[in-house]
């Protein structure tokens, strides 16, 4: 006799992103083709169909309320979640919801419904990078890790954007029917089993609130124009013209972070970007301010999880993929 069915239930809503919907039910379809038995429904809170973030209208198989016992309930998410107040019902949804399934998931912002239902208080958790800050200040009892793609904590399962959702499922389903069958929807779906690094691959380029005080102001104009200059601590505060523990504390006031800090992650971006436009690693490291391929290559690996090589792969464009 094989292995018991699993019910997965997706909530849905006005609004919701599709590919929250469609990435992590294809991983569950495929997986069931391959013999997991996987048993898929979408709910609203309503019980009434839903207009999609593509204007598409997706009807449902009934209200949340009536899921009895499900394995896994996930949460999509969409842009209004973090533009407008959560619907009320979806909230009330969700947290009836959560007491009756074995594990609740999340999707990109599905996890403000989460944090706004109470379910994420004293917990891990992550959301897309564009909105780590914002959830961590709405909901300071969560814990949000920005660079995770995604976030096991108990029963609750939290993950970044769109297509870090089909890494999450990808996940589950090796939780639940091992690594070869896992593999196998991977190899069906076209995707990485595992994607190497975190969420800070993907992030735009550094965003800082500007300093009160011009004089940082122009010294941070300066590292930004000009990364493969000297700025060490002790070069910054002869700029600056302060000690530099004065320096760190005009950072940290002010920018909140440390000058050593802000200036990695400068040339961090710098060299992204060179990257980007096709230019080799050496050349990279040498007009970002790294001095070394080798220093670059560490600091990556550290900070976004992958080496230049593999970033220059993955980012620089399209077409390397045509053929």
């Amino acid at each position: 006799m094989g292995a018991p069915g699993r019910q997965v239930v997706i909530v849905v809503f006005d609004g919701v992103k599709m590919l929250d919907v469609a990435g992590p039910a294809e991983v569950f379809a495929t997986a069931d083709r391959a013999g997991a038995r996987y048993t898929l429904s979408y709910v609203s809170a309503s019980g009434e169909a839903v207009s999609t973030s593509v204007g598409m209208r997706m009807p449902v198989d009934g209200r949340a309320a009536d899921v009895t016992a499900p394995d896994t309930v996930v949460v999509a998410g969409g842009d209004n979640l973090v533009t407008a107040p959560i619907p009320a019902d979806l909230i009330e949804a969700v947290r009836g919801l959560f007491p009756r399934a074995d594990r609740v998931v999340s999707i990109c912002t599905g996890s403000f419904v989460l944090a706004a239902a109470g379910l994420l208080d004293g917990r891990r958790a992550t959301t897309h990078w564009q909105h780590a800050d914002l959830l961590a200040r709405a909901y300071p009892k969560v814990r949000v890790e920005p660079d995770a793609l995604f976030v096991q904590d108990g029963q609750l399962f939290t993950s970044a954007g769109v297509s870090a959702g089909i890494d999450l499922s990808l996940a589950l389903v090796e939780r639940d029917h091992g690594a070869d069958l896992a593999r196998g929807v991977a190899r069906d779906l076209v995707v990485y089993m595992q994607r190497t690094g975190g969420q800070s691959q993907f992030s735009a380029p550094l965003r800082v609130r500007p300093a009160r005080t011009v004089a940082l102001r122009d010294l941070v104009d300066l590292i930004a124009a000009e990364p493969a200059l000297d700025h060490s601590a002790a070069a910054l505060s002869a700029r600056l013209g302060v000690s530099t523990r004065q320096l760190t504390r005009l950072f940290t006031a002010e920018l909140g972070t440390t000058p050593a800090r802000f200036v990695e992650q400068v040339r961090i971006d710098h060299a992204k970007s060179l990257l980007d436009g096709g230019h080799g690693v050496e050349g990279s490291a040498r007009e970002s301010g790294f001095g070394s391929a080798e220093t670059m290559r560490r600091t990556f690996v550290a900070r976004l999880g992958i080496s230049p090589a593999g970033y220059r792969r993955r980012f620089r464009s399209t077409r390397d993929a045509e053929g």
